[in-house]
């Protein structure tokens, strides 16, 4: 009895009562505009006359209904209401405009419904408990049997007025059980008519990949820029904190690179940040780092640190100038993570070699430097910075290799420079071994 009166006048159950009565007040100007249709044709002089008239402007104003539910705005609405007052799971409804024709015949037959059955619940509530009470009153109010209230003469038999008030409360009751199981049939169409089709979940799919993709990006740009600082500050104040009553003129350089360094980055976090301010469009940002513009300052802050960097570039008479601009900053990047790794596993006093070199159509970047010695313990490292690597390459449609080689560490990256959709299918990848015999340029720019 108790789950029985739950389901009838639970919270549940008034909530999606009120969800049918806005429905009913939804359906009123269609309506309207209905009796004006059938008024004339009926005879009736009012606007609601008699039942029949009000049934046939009701039936006129239903496919007016079902035609301005074809606009943009009426999914979402029609969502919004159901979350909150019918208990559907929200993941459930789709969020946006009805754009395909499923999707708008899917809602035009949800609002039909939603102020069918809302009008018919909404004409109840207002007729039903008006006469109940009337019948619940009736065997006590002497007044009420003489009076023209409308009620059929049978409700004068001793018999029938003496069933009056059960006839009253059985018809709340009824009045209840049909708001109910109205409710209950729209709360479990909901899903079907206002859920999301192919499209909308593909739609939803593709903005969480791209959100994804964005957060990714921000976290490699992170990863790679304040990563490397905090490693090249590491070691240029272990290097100058070594040499600081022997070499003064080293200890300012190393203060200098790390003062540089510092600055550097803050801009460049500065411009990662300022993508995640939502509506901050006059937050100033620096620009990205490139190949073009700013390998001199990374080799040499690497130096000052103690690492030695033989480089090697090897463009053409342009340089790194005639690399595109995704591909000169991406490229940065790279070498900016291979230097990173070779500070943070290598130790200070190693030697890189860097080259960087056109090979036909595509950038390679070469980085080697000796392997730890047997028991010598390596910076900690979350190890994302290959995985950023081999991200950003892809990301250009080229490549990226990492691993030990006779006896070295080696990073070997392959960029395309006419984009990931432009590779020339007549020449395949050269495989490893037959690589190394081009290391060496025919009329490299050096520096060490």
């Amino acid at each position: 009895m108790k789950t029985f009166a739950a389901a009838l006048f639970g919270r549940r159950a008034r909530r999606r009562w009120i969800h049918l009565i806005l429905g009913g007040a939804l359906a009123m100007p269609y309506v309207f505009v209905g009796s004006v249709i059938v008024g004339p044709l009926l005879g009736e002089d009012t606007v609601l006359g008699s039942l029949t008239a009000q049934l046939a402007a009701f039936a006129v104003g239903l496919p007016l209904a079902a035609i301005t539910a074809l606009f943009p705005l009426t999914r979402p609405m029609s969502a919004a209401g159901v979350r909150a007052l019918c208990d559907v799971p929200g993941e459930s409804l789709a969020d946006g405009p009805a754009r395909s024709r499923t999707a708008r015949g899917r809602t035009v037959a949800w609002f039909t419904l939603h102020l069918g059955f809302g009008g018919i619940i909404s004409g109840m509530s207002l007729a039903l408990p008006p006469f109940a009470g009337v019948l619940i009153a009736l065997p006590f109010a002497a007044a009420l049997r003489g009076s023209r209230v409308g009620m059929p003469e049978v409700f004068g038999e001793g018999w029938l007025l003496a069933l009056s008030p059960v006839i009253g409360f059985a018809s709340l009751v009824a009045l209840a059980g049909c708001a109910a199981g109205a409710g209950t049939l729209l709360a479990r169409w909901a899903p079907e008519l206002l859920g999301p089709t192919p499209a909308d979940r593909l739609a939803a799919a593709e903005q969480r990949a791209a959100d994804l993709a964005v957060r990714n990006r921000l976290a490699r740009e992170l990863h790679d820029s304040v990563g490397h600082a905090l490693s090249a500050v590491t070691l240029q104040a272990s290097a100058a904190r070594r040499v600081l009553d022997k070499d003064p003129e080293f200890v300012r350089e190393a203060l200098t690179a790390i003062e540089e360094t510092t600055r550097r980055t803050v801009g460049e976090l500065d411009a990662v940040l300022g993508v995640l301010r939502d509506g901050d469009q006059t937050a100033p940002t620096a620009p990205a780092p490139t190949l073009a513009a700013d390998l001199d300052g990374l080799l040499k802050r690497t130096r000052v640190g103690g690492l030695r960097v033989r480089s090697v570039v090897d463009l053409g008479p342009q340089g790194t100038d005639a690399l595109p601009p995704m591909v000169s900053r991406e490229a940065y990047r790279i070498v900016q993570e291979g230097l990173s790794n070779a500070l943070r596993h290598a130790g200070p006093d190693a030697a890189v070699t860097l080259r960087i070199a056109l090979e036909g159509t595509d950038l390679e970047i070469l980085a080697q430097n000796p392997l730890p010695a047997a028991g010598a313990t390596s910076r900690p490292g979350g190890g994302h910075g290959l995985r950023g690597i081999t991200d950003r390459a892809r990301l250009l449609g080229g490549t990226a290799e990492a691993g030990p080689v006779d006896g070295t560490w080696r990073l070997r990256v392959r960029l395309p420079l006419k984009g990931p959709h432009s590779p020339d299918p007549k020449k395949p990848m050269k495989p490893q071994k037959q690589q190394q015999k081009h290391q060496e340029p025919q009329k490299p720019k050096e520096s060490a």
